[in-house]
């Protein structure tokens, strides 16, 4: 297998202050799974795979993969075992709640209830807002920044959404506006955009719900791989996060709120293990996350869950902070200084922003600058709409923008080697014809080989719909 290293010498320079503020991020600030994966090339070759792509799926820590290694052989279905295995899986995924809890700061009795992903979870406490009398009590309000988690699962009661401002300033006025004018149960907001990355005023936002009587939940999927989040501090009433972007395999979410909503509410999944009695034509469910966990749960993605929340827990603030915030702040230093590069943010007051940095490359289609860098430099990065339609057409970008996102497991090179590849194509173009196949752009006559296990596609099966207006 041969090696490419590509020349970084093409980077612009940066002021002195950058480059000191950058040897933060020389390094990873944890170990992940996959971190040497080699990558490769369409021109030949193979290249450490540079994973930008952290806000869609992040790798799992290579603690979190060595603990699944360590409980997988005392797999079993839980709760209702008696065998040893199965007594020593219930132990863990009843005590993964515990540890969940802990980490977002919940207060003595919130419940937590495991759910597949965050848009489960919303999903979940969707079939949970008060009624009387079979009408709902209020509507609930929320953004059109949100991620179509925090956006369709709305449609289905009774709803307001709230254009967002030009700054964060002014979109609080706007939905304290809405608020003023009652009638609202539920605040839904992000905790940070999963387009740009930008952080909201979570406990300003809570505070505000509460003044006008409603509940406010926020979706921490983005927010809670970046920054530590304590809900009791904040008042915030519900958060949902999932364990598939906080460094944890196996597709599991949660939700971690007020109980009285939750049991309550109707049963999300109707099946063994949600009820009290079972009849032939009637039930009575269970209260409790039982309600909400019907059938056989996720037991290792809860556990890999909890275990990844105990590392997060764990990391130095300061060391996190500087070490995201070095690797961000030289990839938008880089990518304003290249000819025909814009990065793109939502407000102009934004005062603090996760590692996610969304960015277009002027004359070029975002998806082709994606199979680009991905065939040509071996970076791995997102490009669409991002599941938040409504905000990509706010923002001029209807058919969708570029987006490096990036965690603990990042490293400065990653960053150098994107704007490597972003700055060939503005000064040589691209080094391969390239076509769409299945509304995807790839490479022609791509000859490349892949893992013997996998299916050697050039990974257009299954492109999503949402490709095209």
């Amino acid at each position: 297998m041969s090696t490419v290293t590509f020349d970084s010498n093409i980077i612009p320079s940066f002021p002195e202050e950058s480059a000191a503020q950058a040897s933060a991020a020389v390094r990873p600030l944890a170990a992940v799974t996959g971190a040497e994966l080699q990558a490769p090339l369409i021109q030949g070759g193979h290249v450490r795979y540079a994973n930008l792509d952290y806000g869609a799926s992040a790798p799992a820590l290579t603690i979190v993969s060595a603990y699944l290694n360590e409980v997988l052989p005392y797999y079993a279905s839980v709760h209702r075992g008696a065998g040893y295995a199965s007594q020593i899986s219930t132990s863990v995924y009843e005590n993964s709640r515990n540890i969940v809890r802990d980490f977002v700061g919940g207060r003595a009795d919130d419940s937590v209830i495991f759910t597949r992903n965050t848009t489960d979870s919303l999903n979940l406490l969707a079939g949970c807002l008060p009624q009387h009398d079979g009408q709902y009590s209020g509507e609930v309000l929320y953004l059109d920044i949100e991620h179509h988690a925090n956006l369709l699962p709305w449609q289905g009661v009774p709803h307001r959404s709230v254009i967002a401002a030009p700054t964060l300033a002014a979109t609080v006025d706007k939905l304290r506006a809405e608020l003023a004018q009652g009638g609202v149960s539920l605040l839904a907001v992000t905790g940070a955009s999963n387009v740009t990355g930008e952080i909201l005023p979570i406990a300003q936002l809570a505070s505000l719900a509460h003044e006008y009587g409603a509940r406010i939940v926020v979706d921490a999927a983005q927010l809670a791989p970046h920054r530590r989040i304590n809900i009791a501090e904040a008042d915030v009433d519900y958060v949902v996060f999932s364990g598939h972007k906080l460094y944890a395999p196996f597709g599991a979410g949660v939700v971690v709120g007020r109980p009285d909503w939750l049991d309550a509410g109707t049963p999300h999944l109707a099946g063994g293990g949600a009820v009290r009695e079972a009849r032939l034509d009637s039930v009575s469910w269970a209260t409790g996350p039982a309600r909400h966990e019907g059938g056989s749960p996720n037991v290792l993605g809860a556990a890999t869950l909890a275990r990844a929340t105990q590392v997060i827990s764990g990391l130095d603030q300061d060391a996190w902070h500087a070490h995201e915030s070095a690797i961000r702040s030289y990839l938008v230093e880089g990518l304003e200084a290249i000819d025909g590069v814009t990065v793109h943010q939502i407000f102009s007051d934004s005062e603090d922003t996760i590692g996610v940095v969304n960015f277009s490359v002027e004359g070029f289609d975002a998806g082709l600058v994606a199979a680009y860098l991905a065939a040509e430099h071996g970076v791995g990065l997102r490009d669409g709409r991002f599941c938040a339609h409504p905000l990509l057409k706010r923002l001029g970008l209807p058919s969708g923008s570029l987006r490096a996102s990036f965690g603990v497991g990042s490293r400065l090179e990653d960053a150098t080697r994107l704007l490597a590849g972003v700055e060939t194509l503005k000064l040589t173009g691209l080094g391969w014809d390239y076509v769409v196949d299945e509304g995807r752009w790839v490479p022609a006559n791509d000859h490349r080989t892949y893992p013997e296990w996998a299916p050697n596609t050039p990974g257009t099966a299954g492109a999503a719909p949402c490709t095209v207006d």
